[in-house]
């Protein structure tokens, strides 16, 4: 007789139970994808309690969803971070005093800023010292912790309400930067939520740049205020203002310079523009939103105090993060500045600029449930 038909008593009922309970879970794994997809079909017999748990199970996915996607988007960041940090750690099991010295080197090169890396080291060697962290792995998941700790202070994406005025957002940012690109991808989600949308053309001065801000406007179906080339921005401005108002609109979008070749120094250019948007609409404008390129590394930061310092931004629009391996500068920024992140920019498509998110984009840029390559 075999050992299986041996089993008897407790034992053999035992074994017969475990073997019933993982086929019901695996019939249940395997139809848990139809019940979703017949769910819309079938006339709704769930209760409210089982209502919400699909609801949760449809959130969870669009959850994985945009964290896949974000991180596809800052691939070359989390591997070149990541890679720095598996030969700091290659063949060691525990931390020692040249590990946290190379970690010193890791973190000044990896684009979060020289006061940002000196705090996180400080508190990585601090828990060294009293055995918090004593292996590679905590040292990476404390990081991370810290990471989005820091980034939790800027979490703050647009709102726009609904008013009695347009809200009114100026764009500025160099040339580059994607500025014209972010508009319109702005645009395109306020359209879709069948919002009044109006593109301003002040960027006068670019060549192309009126063309480009067109172009987009057709294609999204949005109206398009625009002066003749090398017009004065204010006059386009407050005719847009002026149009904005009368026509109902409930968003407006304002182009701006990002460089300029008159006498005229483009701080000075911007801060005309804004004074003239005050002058129609009082509270205008009332976002200014910064669209910085990730790739410029540190330059970023200079960048953005720059502007900031000439004009009190109130947003920043990182763009550009699946191009470069640079995507750490936003840690820095975030840690000096403290000056919201609205949006990151992870690709071409339409849907490519999202909402910041500060876990998401800890875990995305600081996940290692992959093997880190070339």
């Amino acid at each position: 007789m075999s050992d299986e038909k041996k089993r008897t008593g407790f034992l053999g009922r035992l074994f017969k139970r475990n073997r019933q309970g993982d086929k019901t879970q695996e019939k249940d794994v395997l139809n848990e994808e139809e019940y979703l997809q017949e769910d819309e079909t079938k006339p709704p017999e769930e209760t409210e309690s089982d209502q919400k748990i699909v609801e949760s199970k449809l959130e969870d996915q669009d959850e994985a969803k945009n964290l896949l996607r974000l991180k596809t988007g800052l691939t070359k960041t989390r591997k070149g971070f990541l890679k720095s940090l598996d030969g700091i750690f290659a063949g060691k099991k525990e931390l020692d005093e040249q590990a946290l010295s190379r970690l010193e080197e890791v973190l000044l090169r990896a684009d979060i800023g020289v006061q940002t890396s000196y705090e996180l080291l400080e508190q990585v060697t601090e828990r060294v010292k009293r055995r918090e962290i004593d292996d590679p792995a905590k040292v990476i998941k404390h990081i991370r912790d810290m990471v989005r700790q820091s980034l939790e202070h800027v979490e703050s994406p647009l709102r726009v309400g609904y008013g009695t005025e347009p809200f009114v957002v100026m764009v500025i940012g160099v040339n580059g930067s994607g500025k014209t690109t972010t508009i319109a991808k702005i645009a395109a989600r306020h359209k879709a939520a069948n919002r009044k949308v109006m593109l301003v053309a002040g960027d006068t001065f670019r060549a192309a740049a009126v063309e480009q801000l067109q172009i987009w406007g057709d294609r999204i179906g949005c109206d398009v205020v625009k002066g003749k080339p090398q017009a004065d921005p204010s006059s386009i401005v407050f005719e847009a203002m002026d149009r904005a108002i009368k026509d109902d609109f409930e968003l407006v979008l304002v182009d701006t310079a990002g460089r300029l070749h008159t006498r005229i120094p483009l701080m000075e250019e911007l801060k005309k523009v804004r004074r003239t948007l005050g002058k129609r609409i009082p509270s205008a404008p009332h976002e200014t939103l910064l669209v910085i390129d990730s790739s410029m590394g540190q330059n970023a930061i200079l960048q953005a105090r720059t502007f900031n310092e000439a004009i009190p931004v109130t947003g920043i629009a990182m763009t550009k993060l699946d191009g470069t391996s640079k995507g750490g500068v936003i840690v820095g920024i975030s840690k000096e500045l403290k000056i919201p992140i609205r949006f990151v920019g992870i690709g071409e498509k339409m849907d490519d600029l999202r909402d910041f998110n500060a876990r998401q984009f800890a875990e995305a840029m600081l996940s290692v449930d992959e093997p880190v390559g070339d």
